[in-house]
């Protein structure tokens, strides 16, 4: 029993040796994040390489472009964009869903492009993915993983550090074990990501106000159905609120 505890002592150093502090953009919130910058990058171009060998890109080169376009429009305008080689893909998917890889990578469904009435509110949901980017959100949930494994799984998490990565990385970066299923991040971060995101959109030159006009769209629409999207965000009400208020602040 005293070895193991050395051995979860040893651990715990190990892992906090690693340890960096840094803020989220705009919100300048405190976080762990205890994942190398490459490790995270590699992750989100090979799972991007696999999603795109399952799934079936749009066809309409005028949609995809304009994706494209509000994509890099928005990452222009932050400097902490500028360490990531992004790219923005429209999958053929009735799914409304939106999701973002560690180091860039954008993915959009045809489903969700149904709800929006015009660029301003592309950009709305364009913000909030980006956001995750650029927050460390996945890297940092990962962190959190890898603390609490420290005791519990000792051996396997600390020690066996490869094969453990692997595991840690794909629930934390919500990737699913079927390929193009992405799991929800915390409301928490679902939040910050609203904040970051809305302030980014407004300083690319969209009208804000239009986060509030589609996110009360996909309140409706989520009405009597559970949209995937929407899985563990903020409650419809609560997100609206918040998002005019932090609005006024930006006036």
């Amino acid at each position: 029993m005293r070895f193991l505890s050395i051995l979860v002592g040893l651990g715990a150093a190990f892992i906090l040796s690693g340890c960096i502090i840094s803020n989220a953009p705009v919100t300048d919130r405190t976080q762990l994040v205890l994942v190398d910058a490459k490790k995270e990058k590699a992750l989100g171009l090979s799972e991007a390489e696999s999603i795109l060998k399952n799934a079936t890109l749009s066809a309409n080169k005028t949609l995809t472009n304009k994706i494209v376009e509000i994509g890099k429009r928005i990452v222009a305008v932050s400097d902490d964009a500028k360490q990531y080689e992004w790219d923005f893909y429209l999958l053929e998917d009735p799914t409304i869903n939106a999701f973002a890889l560690p180091g860039g990578k954008v993915f959009f469904y045809t489903g969700i492009l149904k709800l929006m009435s015009n660029d301003d509110q592309i950009a709305t949901v364009m913000g909030h993915e980006i956001a995750h980017v650029l927050a460390h959100h996945g890297a940092e949930r990962m962190s959190q993983q890898m603390v609490s494994n420290v005791g519990a799984q000792i051996l396997s998490s600390v020690l066996n550090i490869p094969a453990e990565y692997k595991g840690l990385y794909s629930t934390a970066y919500g990737i699913a074990s079927n390929v193009g299923v992405i799991l929800p991040f915390s409301r928490k971060h679902e939040s910050e990501a609203d904040t970051i995101g809305v302030y980014l959109m407004k300083k690319a030159g969209y009208n804000p106000n239009e986060a509030v006009k589609f996110w009360q769209k996909m309140a409706e629409a989520s009405r009597g159905s559970k949209l995937e999207f929407l899985s563990t965000h903020p409650s419809d009400e609560r997100r609206i609120k918040d998002i005019e208020a932090y609005i006024k602040t930006l006036e």
